[in-house]
């Protein structure tokens, strides 16, 4: 492993932890927002779409630090 992968990889565990942080917090402000009455649906429903892209964007640089071994 040369020095560009290491950093490469140093950059997307970086990225990785950014991406975990904004999705945890998130997950804190839809609950939030649930518990609010009235509470707004559209902001609720944008907030739910942003998560789960994280989500994918989370699970893709997983599989680039730690791709899968067939063995």
């Amino acid at each position: 492993m040369g020095d560009a992968d290491i950093r490469e990889q140093q950059q997307l565990r970086a990225r990785l932890g950014e991406l975990e942080s904004e999705h945890r917090d998130l997950d804190d402000v839809i609950g939030q927002l649930g518990t609010d009455t009235p509470f707004d649906q559209l902001q609720l429903q944008r907030l739910k779409k942003r998560k789960l892209g994280l989500k994918d964007e989370i699970e893709l640089i997983r599989s680039r630090i730690l791709p899968d071994i067939i063995a």
